[in-house]
């Protein structure tokens, strides 16, 4: 029963680490399957948990800084189609220009208007979005394997842990049955053709950017005022780059790229329970090295499996309209 409960708490900690990375990667989806790659979702988590800390301490509502976080987000990404679509720029420098922009701005706004060298500590009741219990938690506690499974692993968590596992049937949903979806598949794989039916593959590219927004918008939030109690400088710590590796993994299909995010988040979860453990043989590991678990693992996974995803074909290619 021990054993059993342990792997409860690890399923607890993958679900909590995997709900950035599952937004991030929802997001990245829709920006890729149109044909815009985006880098740059680093940026706009960042952007956004810096703006989400921000406006819950300063309007002591968590609901306020969500807005904000996607606001700003929103923000990010209509900078990124501005430059990428309607000026045909380089979309990974234009992503890598809002990861740049916003690694130093969010710091060096923090520490202007709130003197706390660079961070932005969120205090204060209803300033963070807090666990939630679910119905009939009480009356499961004693029963045997599905209470503490109940319990530990599927209640107690906050209302963006939630929004993220209903966002993946949603977004499965809107990509392979509804129009929308499929005009954006087709943008993603034919601009041309989806030009010649009269829709518009500028607009296209920009609402699925729109969404990318929202998302990378929820995401950043989730890690400021949900996660975490605050901002700190760098505190996405590669989530974005780790997202669009979970969503080439997956091969752009929100289904596999929802497992590739919580394979990543339970290595992420192993490493924090593994720093300080005396192994049998190995002895202890340093902490560097089991630090860099999920990011071996995404290199190792990506060196593996990249060249077997076949990416949306014209993702990447500005379109031009023909005249």
């Amino acid at each position: 029963m021990e054993l059993y409960l342990s792997g409860l708490l690890m399923l607890d900690s993958t679900l909590r680490l995997a709900t950035p990375l599952v937004l991030a990667a929802l997001a990245g989806l829709f920006s890729e399957r149109s044909g815009v790659v985006d880098i740059g979702l680093e940026g706009k988590m960042l952007g956004a948990a810096f703006a989400a800390a921000a406006a819950a301490q300063t309007f002591g509502s968590a609901w306020a800084g969500l807005g904000m976080a996607i606001g700003v987000s929103l923000g990010l990404a209509m900078v990124h189609g501005f430059a990428s679509i309607t000026h045909r720029g380089d979309q990974v420098v234009a992503g890598m220009a809002i990861n740049i922009a916003v690694a130093g701005l969010g710091p060096t706004l923090a520490d202007a208007w709130f003197h706390q060298a660079g961070r932005v500590p969120v205090t204060g009741d209803g300033t963070r979005f807090a666990p939630i219990e679910l119905p009939f938690t009480q009356a499961l506690h004693d029963v045997p394997i599905i209470g503490p499974l109940y319990v530990e692993a599927i209640s107690g968590h906050n209302i963006l842990v939630y929004v993220a596992a209903a966002a993946v049937p949603l977004v499965a949903w809107v990509v392979y049955r509804t129009r929308f979806g499929l005009r954006l598949r087709a943008v993603g794989e034919n601009p041309a053709a989806v030009d010649t039916a009269g829709i518009s593959v500028t607009a296209m590219r920009y609402r699925a950017l729109l969404v990318t927004g929202v998302l990378c918008g929820i995401a950043g939030a989730y890690l400021s005022i949900a996660q975490n109690v605050g901002f700190i400088r760098d505190m996405t710590a590669g989530k974005g780059y780790l997202a669009l590796a979970a969503l080439i993994f997956g091969k752009w299909k929100p289904l596999p790229t929802l497992f590739a995010c919580l394979l990543f988040a339970f290595t992420d979860a192993l490493q924090a329970r593994l720093q300080g453990v005396d192994l049998p043989v190995v002895g202890t590991i340093p902490t560097q090295a089991i630090q860099a678990l999920p990011y071996l693992l995404t290199i190792l996974l990506l060196a593996g499996f990249v060249g077997r995803a076949v990416a949306p074909r014209a993702i990447g290619q500005p379109y031009v309209k023909e005249r």
